[in-house]
């Protein structure tokens, strides 16, 4: 199955990551990931696209398997060295294994409908204690009004696939059953929004 994403993934990083705002952000995200994970760890990375969150971790001596809907984002990251099979997030009760902890960055997780099935399935991957990273688009958008529209309405069409924006109290509620919120942090004054969980440690 063709992803949107498929097209885009060339050009990926010229177009975002090697952008000033592309940088700024990812160094925002990176700076709350450096806490979270360790040299030693196993992370799942959701929606890794070209590996970028992947070979930064990579480089701080964490074991990264990454997993995209999009091949071709896929093979992008294979040709960095990065562990990532194809995979749409909304099918992880295909994956198998225990994960330190979890991370999905810059709205993967706005292409999924049902949040909590994906909290279901990372409270089945990740170690009781794990931590998981979510950082997706909100309802709020100061730098373009067209998106703001879009966003506020709660849901939006790009390139044939359905784009979701939940409220924090959506995202937090999804997470409930497994995972303890430990905090928020905004990304690119509000554009995107980090949440941290913690794996609930169950007797």
């Amino acid at each position: 199955m063709t992803s949107p994403f498929d097209a885009l993934a060339p050009s990926y990083n010229a177009m975002w990551t090697d952008t000033p705002s592309g940088r700024e952000q990812r160094a925002a995200v990176w700076r709350e990931l450096d806490r979270l994970f360790h040299a030693g760890d196993r992370v799942l990375d959701l929606g890794c696209g070209t590996g970028d969150d992947a070979m930064h971790l990579s480089g701080l001596g964490v074991e990264v398997v990454g997993i995209d809907a999009s091949p071709q984002m896929v093979e992008a990251a294979r040709r960095r060295g990065i562990n990532a099979g194809l995979l749409a997030i909304e099918d992880l009760q295909g994956l198998e294994g225990l994960f330190s902890g979890a991370l999905s960055n810059f709205g993967a997780l706005n292409c999924v409908a049902d949040l909590r099935s994906v909290a279901v399935q990372l409270a089945r991957l990740v170690a009781p204690g794990g931590l998981v990273a979510v950082c997706l688009m909100g309802r709020f958008c100061l730098t373009d009004w067209r998106h703001a529209i879009q966003r506020w309405l709660g849901h939006a069409t790009w390139r044939g696939m359905e784009i979701y924006y939940p409220t924090s109290r959506r995202v937090r509620a999804a997470f409930a059953e497994g995972f303890r919120f430990e905090r928020r942090v905004s990304i690119a004054r509000g554009d995107h929004q980090l949440y941290v969980f913690r794996r609930r440690v169950t007797c």
